[in-house]
C-alpha cells in the first residue's frame, strides 16, 4: 500500500497545521490549464491534490464544478485524459499525494480491472467515488488494494457516527472526507452550527485522519476547521479562481 497521503498529514501535523486538500476540475477552463493549475497548487503547497474527472450528472456538485465539468466534456476530455495527465504530474512529483475525485458510473463502466490497471499506472494513491455506498464499495477495493490503491469515504453531516466508523474499517493511506454542508458543493460564507462538534466527535471515533470540504471559501475557515479536524478541502473556490484566471 502506498503511504503519500498518510505521510501528507503526518506531516501537515508535525507542522502544526491541518493538511490541505486541493480539488482541480481535469479539462477546465482547457485540459492545459487544469494541468497548470495543479502545478500552480503543488507549488503553493497543497499537500493533496483531487483530480477530478467531469462527469454528464455531476448531482453532488454546485454550479461551479458542474458548469466545469460540463465545458471540460464539451471539449472531448475523458477519464482516460485524466489518468494520463495524473501520470505526467506523478512523473515530475514523486511524492504528491493524488487521488481520482470520480462518480462510479465512469470507473465501473470502463471495467474495473482495466481501471484500477490504468490508475495505479498513471500513480494514483486513492479513488473518490462520489456516488458508491458502503455496502456496494467491496468489488472496488477489491481490485483496488492488490494495486496498492486506497479508497477515500465520503460521510455527509447526517451519517451516523456507526456508519462513519464502518466507512473507515479496513482503510489505510486515506482520510474520511467529512462535507460540512447539507446539499451540493460551491463556497459559503459561514460554516454551518454543530459542525465543529461532528468533526470533533468523528475525529475521536475513527483511525483515519479528517479533513472537511464542501462550502470552504476562506483562510478563517480553513484555520476554524483545523482546530477541530485534520485537514480541509477546497474545491469550487480553486475552480473558479482558475477559471477566472483563463
Amino acid at each position: 500500500m502506498k503511504t503519500r497521503i498518510a505521510d501528507a498529514f503526518r506531516r501537515a501535523k508535525a507542522e502544526g497545521r491541518g493538511a490541505y486538500v486541493a480539488y482541480m476540475t481535469i479539462g477546465y477552463p482547457t485540459l492545459e490549464r487544469s494541468e497548470a493549475a495543479v502545478e500552480t497548487l503543488i507549488s503553493e503547497g497543497a499537500d493533496v491534490i483531487e483530480l477530478g474527472a467531469p462527469f454528464s450528472d455531476p448531482f453532488a456538485d454546485g454550479a461551479v464544478i458542474r458548469s466545469a465539468a460540463y465545458e471540460a466534456l464539451r471539449q472531448g476530455v475523458t477519464l482516460e485524459d485524466v489518468l494520463a495527465l495524473a501520470a505526467r504530474v506523478r512523473a515530475r512529483h514523486p511524492d504528491v499525494a493524488l487521488v481520482l475525485f470520480s462518480y462510479y458510473n465512469l470507473v465501473f463502466s470502463r471495467g474495473l480491472d482495466a481501471f484500477a490497471d490504468a490508475a495505479e499506472a498513471s500513480g494514483i494513491d486513492a479513488v473518490l467515488a462520489v456516488d458508491l455506498p458502503l455496502e456496494e464499495r467491496d468489488e472496488l477495493l477489491a481490485v483496488l488494494r492488490p494495486r496498492g490503491i486506497s479508497y477515500i469515504p465520503l460521510v455527509a453531516p447526517n451519517t451516523p457516527l456507526e456508519r462513519v466508523v464502518a466507512s473507515a474499517a479496513g482503510l489505510e493511506n486515506s482520510f474520511i472526507y467529512a462535507i460540512t454542508v447539507k446539499g451540493t458543493t460551491g463556497a459559503r460564507r459561514e460554516l454551518p452550527e454543530g459542525l465543529l462538534e461532528r468533526l470533533d466527535a468523528i475525529r475521536a471515533a475513527v483511525h483515519l485522519p479528517v479533513a472537511a470540504g464542501f462550502g470552504i471559501s476562506s483562510k478563517e475557515q480553513a484555520d476554524e476547521i483545523c482546530r477541530h479536524a485534520d485537514g480541509y478541502v477546497v474545491g469550487s473556490a480553486l475552480v473558479k479562481r482558475f477559471g477566472n484566471e483563463a
